[in-house]
């Protein structure tokens, strides 16, 4: 396929990499189900060295640009509020909204809509005021665990960071693979490094639907959807901002969520996992996350780990 495809061709992907119907038309898992019993247990022959890396960033309390709505922290007690308490203790409370651009988070398949529709041919209205009857984040609720596999585009191309609005091909993918002598299979758990958390961790915040972000072009999705992944994750949000196609915001978005059922997991911090990779030469690993269980829950805030 052509790199540069037509925002028509873009469309006319999401038809024609459907999973729609795959696992049943009642199906609400999407692309977990490639994790099977045997999948999970292949993941935990490969720790070697027991190291356990976090991929992802703290809770961002502290508004910014790429942050305009952020976590709420408040203490509910504190030590010098409970001297006089037969039982002292401290307590807090957190708010948070977990999609944008700032908080590590799994999206569930009720999250983006195409035609009206989410994964499976599940109405829009499907999702109310009491939030998902479909398609939530509460279908996660076993965890997920399974051969995490990273792609690391920065250390490929001998770079520190990508830049905003750079984007990722399909012969990209296939020459990380190359280099970092790995090769993604059914049921993997793929996470792509683009660098963002490496460049605003240097250059402070900025606004991704204003200045952008690096990410994958609409013409890496029949990849993905070939290689029958489990989850996609990145430390940007997948999709290159903008997308380069009229019409179609965020295409991985739609194709992966709403074509294949791919989970999404936004804005990871790979620098770490990034660096022990190296170290050891494996761009292999046991993924294990476990998001909350938050029914009818269009996300979850998440800490993904990756067991070398």
């Amino acid at each position: 396929m052509a790199d540069k495809l037509t925002p028509s061709d873009v469309k006319g992907l999401f038809e024609k990499l459907s999973n729609w119907g795959r696992w049943g038309k009642e199906d609400q898992r999407g692309a977990l189900n490639f994790i099977t019993n045997q999948k999970r247990a292949a993941a935990a022959r490969l720790v070697q060295t027991g190291e356990s890396v976090s991929m992802a960033l703290p809770l961002a309390t502290i508004p910014a640009a790429d942050n305009p709505t952020p976590v709420t922290h408040l203490m509910v007690q504190a030590g010098h509020d409970s001297k006089d308490q037969a039982l002292p203790y401290s307590g807090d409370y957190f708010a948070i909204a977990p999609h944008g651009m700032a908080n590590t988070h799994i999206d569930a398949l009720c999250h983006v809509f195409w035609q009206n529709k989410m994964y499976n041919g599940f109405d829009a209205s499907e999702v109310g005021s009491r939030g998902a009857k479909k398609c939530a984040i509460d279908v996660t609720r076993a965890g997920i665990v399974s051969r995490g596999v990273l792609l690391d585009i920065p250390r490929l191309k001998k770079i520190e960071w990508m830049e905003p609005g750079e984007k990722i091909l399909p012969q990209d993918l296939d020459a990380a693979e190359k280099a970092q002598k790995v090769q993604v299979e059914e049921g993997d758990v793929l996470m792509i490094r683009t660098g963002r958390a490496a460049m605003r961790k240097i250059k402070g915040g900025w606004d991704p639907m204003r200045v952008g972000l690096p990410g994958l072009d609409a013409s890496c999705l029949p990849w993905l959807h070939e290689r029958r992944i489990a989850v996609l994750g990145c430390d940007a949000v997948s999709d290159v901002v903008p997308s380069g196609y009229d019409g179609v915001a965020l295409p991985i978005h739609i194709g992966t969520l709403v074509a294949m059922g791919i989970h999404l997991i936004d804005n990871a911090d790979l620098d770490a996992v990034s660096s022990v990779s190296a170290s050891l030469d494996r761009n292999e690993f046991m993924f294990s996350m476990a998001p909350l269980i938050l029914e009818r829950g269009t996300a979850s805030p998440v800490n993904p780990l990756a067991i070398f």
